[in-house]
């Protein structure tokens, strides 16, 4: 009998780590070989900041702006490399690293159109909101509600609630919203879609496990963070060159594993919510999941 939605597995944040965890060693070689592509956005997250002190402020506007493309299109590589990765080795049709790598000639693209979309559309958000709260307050103004004068202290207590009821608010769309776009790239990857087929598609196979989505964000949003805050702190404090290079060597292997691990989270969950959606079969599913335990 085939189990209908409601009683199909239903995806949790440790299911998905351990399922993700035993992929990654599976296939413990060619997950260095390809994450190493995470190394130049490594480097740049605990060690962005000397590129704002000493002689590093005399650099172009301009250089930084390429450093930062460069850093940003090899993480958009390394995405698309792992997670066609994991999408094969999970189907269970492990390939070759080379093959992996030629998957970039038609992945790349796509998932650089993607990202281009939902960034503008994150940024159209924020301006429009923006301009809302603007136009509102002019209103008000206008009206006589709200009078604009420098020793007004009302007005600074007003405007000042505003200002951290205008943030909470963008914080929680925008969170919203980067939940439901969670799975864009693989469905970029293993579908072939891009642009808004991909954002709109990873909006439908959400339903239902958005929560997981959000946890999956604080958790690896956690784990990142404090990696960053404790080793660019190390790096501020020390002033041994070795010190420093060792610093940067264990904080960037730290944020690589973590990214690593959080591209594939990405790909099971996806897998899962086939599954909820009745587009996998459940038994088949099962086995596959159960080869990875065998495997791992």
């Amino acid at each position: 009998m085939e189990p209908t939605p409601s009683n199909r597995p239903k995806p949790n944040l440790s299911c998905i780590l351990s399922e993700s965890e035993q992929i990654l060693r599976s296939d413990y070689t060619r997950s260095i070989a390809l994450s190493l592509l995470f190394l130049p956005l490594s480097f740049y997250l605990i060690s962005g900041h000397l590129f704002t002190t000493h002689h590093f402020h005399k650099l172009p506007t301009l250089c930084h702006c390429f450093c930062f493309v460069i850093v940003y299109l090899l993480s958009l590589c390394a995405i698309s490399t792992i997670t066609y990765a994991t999408h094969h080795s999970f189907s269970g049709k492990p390939i070759s690293l080379i093959t992996t790598i030629n998957s970039l000639t038609s992945s790349f693209f796509p998932i650089l159109t993607t990202a281009t979309v939902a960034h503008t559309l994150l940024v159209l958000i924020s301006v429009t909101s923006l301009l809302f709260v603007k136009t509102n307050l002019i209103l008000l103004n206008n009206l006589g509600f709200v009078t604009v004068t420098y020793l007004n202290h009302n007005l600074i207590y007003f405007m000042c609630f505003c200002s951290i009821t205008f943030s909470v608010f963008l914080i929680v769309i925008v969170t919203y919203i980067h939940v439901n776009w969670f799975l864009a790239f693989v469905v970029v990857v293993a579908e072939s879609k891009s642009g808004f087929a991909a954002l709109t598609r990873s909006w439908y196979l959400m339903k239902g496990v958005r929560s997981v989505s959000l946890l999956l964000c604080l958790y690896f949003g956690f784990f990142v963070g404090i990696t960053v805050w404790v080793t660019s702190d190390c790096i501020r404090a020390l002033s041994d060159r070795g010190y420093v290079l060792f610093a940067m060597i264990v904080g960037s292997s730290m944020l690589i594993s973590y990214l690593r691990q959080a591209t594939v989270a990405v790909t099971v969950l996806y897998n899962y919510c086939k599954v909820l959606h009745c587009e996998v079969d459940v038994n088949e599913f099962v086995e596959k999941v159960a080869e990875h335990v065998v495997e791992a």
